[in-house]
């Protein structure tokens, strides 16, 4: 019995491929003279027969176009048979030009070379795809693949098309493409058909479609949510094809065609900055970034790359993420001049010492505690570092003349339950107040949960569907604004650049997303079922946990700006003198007093901070 899996000995192709032209000849004479070959053609055909198998023979030695492995034939073979046989055939024409001069007769009929080389070529090529076509019949019976729809018939589709083709072990089989364009419809694509969207309800109704992949880069993120909720309620996996530029070495292989996670659905059309006004504010000069190797700090850097600063000083306490942050540095951004400074921003000799080293002139503040549970348990700690170090940081940068100090804040800043909440909130309110005077502009941003950060819940719950479960949710009802870091930062470039002091930036978050309706559209992203293969229990609220998040306190409005997505809010005055008062005694009960009466002093500087879920709510009694 043949097995197809062997590759087939290169002697053996080499002996086809000289049957084959052996054929080609034969049928060249039968075409050239209507299958009566006269006898004056016929004597001299033996040794015509020789001599051009012989070169035919020498040339494939000398490509080796018999060496491929057949079964995986790709274009490049395809040419290289196209090369051979074509110098074969230029040296035949040589030949006639040699007999001609020598005795003015052709050797062998230019009509015959020309039908030669079209019939070798074609034999030739045949026999390579039809064994390609076997083999992979053979590995992948027609009745054993699934289908695919294809959205999008652009050069992304197509490239996932002929990846499917050309992965034997996929067993895919492309039903049809799906694309926006009316002028495509109706038309074949590589022998599959293309239809308009109208068309892909009734296909996954009619047909089992074990999966759509998406080969548009840019897709509105409605329309894709939209495509995402129709496949999942008829069981269809949604696979995304990655940007080209992610392609390895410019070719794109099937397993770099995967899933399409959570975070590609809850993205909003991407954001247009004004690269003029923040130019003007980072190309050429020093930036310090605090924070810099956390999930939104790293972006802001990553962003400020692109403008040309002339040095970023890269300041966090954590030693592995600063690490992991300089290594990507050296592999993707090596040409723009950088420090990376592992410190304390509490630590007042040693920030005092980098401002001396570096005299930046824009700082952006995203250093801070973040954990709302982990604060609510150590309330010295979130005091410490969100409280004293925002404002060791902020009259740092007045001292070393900063032109501009942005502040990276949180939802959890208003009408704050929470320690962690509190503690943005008083940072908020110094960074305000100092902002009212003086040559360093301050500027507050305030946005809600970013996807992909390192406190997100989305990984969270990755991890969870990945172990089995269960998914564990605080309440039924618990919602929260997203926004990717990658638009997070880009406003806050924007509004650090179109900040003239003392505001308080918010951001456009869009529409509030209820956590058990994100659990459990990631449970079926994941091709499993609620309440048979994972289940969702519900733990609780956590100390210091909201139920909705809030961009804005019971006492502020919004004043719109240039930018659609950037708000300024509307806050109360506060007196610096009261506020330096406050934030002193605050930093100073750090190390001598209990946690309940740091706690109650924040509540008597911030009378909005009402806990909740806390053992701190006896304060609030």
């Amino acid at each position: 019995m043949i097995n197809l899996r062997q590759n087939t000995p290169r002697w053996l192709i080499f002996v086809i491929d000289m049957m084959i032209v052996f054929t080609s000849v034969l049928i060249a004479y039968l075409l050239r003279f209507n299958f009566d070959i006269p006898q004056v053609e016929l004597d001299p055909l033996p040794q015509i027969l020789i001599y051009m198998l012989a070169i035919r023979a020498v040339s494939f030695l000398i490509t080796k176009s018999y060496a491929g492995i057949i079964r995986y034939t790709s274009t490049a073979d395809a040419l290289r048979v196209l090369f051979t046989l074509f110098a074969g055939s230029v040296w035949f024409g040589l030949t006639n030009v040699g007999t001609y001069l020598y005795d003015h007769t052709f050797f062998i009929p230019f009509s015959i070379i020309i039908i030669d080389l079209l019939a070798s070529t074609f034999g030739m090529v045949t026999f390579r795809m039809v064994v390609k076509i076997a083999f992979l019949e053979f590995q992948n019976p027609l009745r054993s693949k699934v289908n695919v729809i294809i959205y999008g018939a652009g050069e992304g589709g197509i490239t996932a098309k002929r990846v499917l083709d050309r992965d034997a072990g996929t067993k895919y089989k492309v039903l049809a493409f799906i694309d926006d364009d009316p002028a495509k419809a109706g038309k074949k694509l590589e022998g599959i058909a293309i239809m308009g969207p109208d068309k892909l309800e009734n296909l996954l109704k009619t047909n089992t479609i074990a999966h759509v992949i998406l080969s548009i880069q840019r897709f509105d993120p409605g329309k894709r949510e939209q495509l995402v909720d129709l496949c999942l309620s008829h069981h269809t996996k949604v696979l995304t094809v990655p940007p080209m530029i992610r392609w390895i070495n410019g070719e794109l292989s099937f397993k770099q065609i995967r899933k399409i996670n959570i975070e590609e659905l809850l993205e909003r059309e991407e954001i247009r900055l004004d690269d003029e006004m923040i130019s003007r504010e980072i190309t050429g000069k020093a930036i310090l970034v605090t924070g810099a190797s956390g999930s939104i700090g790293s972006e802001i850097v990553r962003q400020l790359v692109r403008f040309h600063p002339k040095k970023l000083i890269l300041v966090d306490q954590a030693e592995t993420p600063l690490h992991f942050l300089e290594l990507e540095w050296m592999n993707n951004f090596a040409a723009t001049e950088v420090e990376f400074i592992l410190g304390d921003i509490t630590n007042e000799p040693r920030m005092a010492g980098v401002f001396d080293a570096a005299s930046p002139d824009v700082v952006y503040h995203a250093a801070a505690y973040k954990h709302v549970p982990m604060m609510e348990a150590n309330p010295v700690e979130a005091v410490l570092t969100n409280v004293l170090g925002t404002r060791l940081m902020a009259d740092l940068a007045i001292a070393h003349s900063v032109k501009k100090f942005i502040m990276v804040s949180t939802d959890k800043a208003v009408n704050p339950t929470s320690v962690m909440g509190a503690t943005k909130r008083m940072a908020e309110i110094y960074i305000q107040s100092i902002g009212k005077s003086g040559a360093t502009k301050f500027i507050t941003t305030r946005f809600g949960n970013v996807l992909g950060s390192n406190g997100s819940v989305i990984p969270l719950f990755r991890n969870q569907i990945e172990s089995g479960g269960p998914i564990t949710i605080t309440h039924p009802e618990i919602t929260r604004y997203f926004m990717t870091i990658t638009e997070a930062c880009r406003l806050v470039l924007e509004a650090g650049a179109m900040g003239k002091g003392g505001e308080i930036y918010i951001f456009d978050m869009g529409q509030s997303v209820r956590i058990l309706d994100l659990a459990k559209k990631m449970i079926q992203l994941s091709g499993l079922t609620l309440g048979k293969d994972i289940q969702i229990r519900y733990i609780g609220l956590r100390p210091g946990e909201k139920l909705y998040e809030e961009l804005l306190t019971r006492d502020e409005n919004t004043i719109p700006t240039h930018h659609e997505r950037i708000l300024i809010a509307k806050v109360r005055e506060y007196d610096l003198e009261k506020v330096k008062r406050h934030t002193t005694e605050l930093i100073a009960m750090t190390s001598a007093h209990s946690a309940m009466e740091l706690v109650k002093k924040l509540k008597e500087v911030i009378p909005e901070y009402r806990s909740q879920n806390s053992v701190y709510e006896e304060l609030d009694a």
